[in-house]
């Protein structure tokens, strides 16, 4: 008999002891969770998620151009594999019976503080098979990664700046030249590798990079200039965000998502926009065409869970600017006559934020907008369980 859809409507409760009992007793069924997400903000909830779902979807920016992805970036023209990478080890399976030796080979990072030809030297007795990670790897998967590591060798410039570089990128880089540039298919082999539960994804696979107008015109091009984290914070707020190719012009680009990732969004069970940086790790991810049009197909639960603590790109915007940010680059895929419902349906955050501040966003956006106690007590981050049991209660 072929399955026939049918639109259900029911009362939940947040978060459901029953839902939640179930998925951590059987993970593997667990509900296929969808995230628009890119840096590490989301990486502690990530993990925690494996206790109740191995069927997480994570797709992710690779826009990145901080930290060692950007010295990648500059020697072979590529895409950010950093974040990539952080949510692989996030989602790896980190037991004894997982690939607990080349976990530590793909989170291993090189010192800030070694003379450069001592750098050089460690990546080349790990490419060579000598160095102790390398060699604690079993055959054939040590011939693999070594592979990868040959290939990053055969390309990388002179005088590469390898201070604090990620060995994981390093390798996903060589895969990525290997593979004839393309991030899926290095991607699926180090999932693999260290048995990732979930599906890890960049949102596209393409070499581009992130620009914004401030609301007094100016444009500043690059991810890194944008966070205040390398850089001084932005000293105007931003009024729109887009995606270009060509460093030297800034010119905006289109770029379409994969079919690969449409059809993972329509097996999305619930959509999550997550906390993170609000436009170079979340919205970034939303700016592909056709990503709102998909999530408008999708009728499930889609909720934003906005970041906890200060965040510089979201300078001078109360929560429902914050939610109008992330409507718009939707909104405008989708097309005016889609209602806002379709493309979130509700506001999650913690009991920090001011209830007038909650109570804003259903009266400009008609959301429902709820306030849980799911912030970490002492910090000003969300609380790991929390807010995976709440996740897992939507489903």
């Amino acid at each position: 008999m072929k399955p026939t859809p049918i639109t259900l409507t029911r009362q939940g409760l947040l978060p459901d002891d029953l839902r939640v009992a179930r998925a951590e007793s059987a993970p593997h069924l667990g509900p296929r969770i969808l995230f628009f997400s890119g840096g590490s903000a989301l990486n502690g909830i990530a993990r925690r998620l494996k206790r109740y779902s191995y069927n997480t979807m994570h797709l992710i920016t690779p826009f990145d151009s901080g930290g060692s992805s950007q010295q990648l970036r500059l020697a072979f023209d590529m895409p950010a594999v950093g974040d990539l990478r952080s949510r692989l080890m996030a989602l790896a399976d980190e037991s004894v019976l997982g690939q607990p030796d080349v976990y530590a080979l793909f989170s291993h990072r090189l010192p800030g503080d070694a003379p450069p030809r001592a750098l050089r030297d460690t990546v080349d007795e790990l490419r060579r098979g000598k160095h102790p990670l390398m060699s604690a790897i079993a055959r054939p998967m040590r011939q693999l990664i070594r592979t990868q590591l040959d290939c990053f060798a055969e390309a990388v410039p002179e005088g590469f700046d390898y201070c604090r570089a990620s060995i994981g990128n390093l390798i996903l880089a060589g895969g990525y030249l290997g593979h004839g540039r393309a991030l899926e298919p290095v991607l699926f082999m180090m999932s693999k590798m260290v048995d990732v539960r979930g599906t890890v994804r960049a949102i596209v696979d393409e070499n581009l990079h992130l620009g914004v107008t401030l609301v007094d015109g100016r444009r500043v091009l690059g991810q890194r200039a944008l966070t205040g984290k390398e850089v001084a914070p932005l000293d105007a707020a931003i009024a729109s965000v887009f995606l270009f190719a060509d460093p030297k012009t800034g010119a905006p680009v289109e770029v379409a998502l994969p079919k690969r990732n449409r059809r993972l969004i329509e097996q999305a069970e619930v959509i999550c926009y997550p906390p993170g940086s609000l436009y170079s790790s979340v919205i970034a991810n939303l700016l592909p065409a056709g990503v709102g049009r998909a999530v408008a197909r999708q009728p499930v639960p889609k909720v934003y869970l906005p970041s906890l603590g200060p965040d510089p790109e979201a300078r001078d915007l109360t929560l429902a600017d914050q939610v109008q940010a992330i409507l718009a680059p939707l909104q405008r895929d989708a097309g005016p006559d889609v209602e806002t419902g379709r493309l979130l349906t509700h506001v999650l955050c913690d009991l920090s934020v001011p209830q007038a501040e909650c109570d804003a966003v259903t009266r400009r956006h008609g959301i429902p907008c709820l306030r849980l106690p799911m912030k970490d007590p002492g910090r000003d981050i969300y609380d790991v369980e929390t807010v995976s049991r709440v996740l897992v209660s939507l489903n």
